[in-house]
């Protein structure tokens, strides 16, 4: 989208022209931790197992698995 070697417009000029905020441009991802990863694979089997499940019974399941993990998590 944003070509940072324009020769005739800047970073900013493109930003301004495609409404958009110049620090998405400059944005890089992380990766999740492998943990969390983890965590995501467990929860979505057993999602499929009991897809009535919601947030807080899901992370209740994880914990008598032997996770340590909260609501937020």
């Amino acid at each position: 989208m944003v070509d940072r070697r324009h020769p005739l417009l800047s970073v900013v000029g493109q930003c301004r022209l495609l409404d958009i905020s110049r620090s998405s441009v400059y944005y890089r991802s992380s990766e999740a931790p492998q943990e969390d990863l983890e965590h995501m694979k467990l929860m979505d089997r057993q999602n499929l197992d009991t897809p009535f499940y919601g947030s807080r019974r899901l992370s209740a399941w994880l914990r008598t698995q032997g996770y340590r993990v909260n609501g937020k998590r």
